[in-house]
């Protein structure tokens, strides 16, 4: 793996741990798309450190069980603000 790609997905594994951040969030503040957060922190990252891998993994499970929610919040916000 190349040395800016390995930096790169410390740098988002860390920023994810920290903040709490989703996957769509870390993608934006990198400047990268989405399919290439997924792809460092789910496989390039369990190579390179276990033990981040499974800090991230907490979080962004924990994202992926409250996007139903969060979708239904901001539908609601959106109504609301219109009326």
């Amino acid at each position: 793996m190349k040395d800016y790609i390995e930096d790169r997905v410390y740098e988002i594994a860390n920023y994810i741990v920290e903040t709490g951040v989703t996957v769509r969030a870390a993608a934006k503040t990198f400047a990268v798309s989405k399919s290439t957060v997924h792809k460092d922190v789910s496989e390039r990252l369990m190579e390179l450190d276990m033990t981040l891998y499974k800090q991230v993994k907490k979080i962004t499970d924990i994202n992926l069980a409250e996007r139903h929610i969060r979708g239904g919040l901001a539908t609601k916000e959106k109504y609301t603000k219109t009326k």
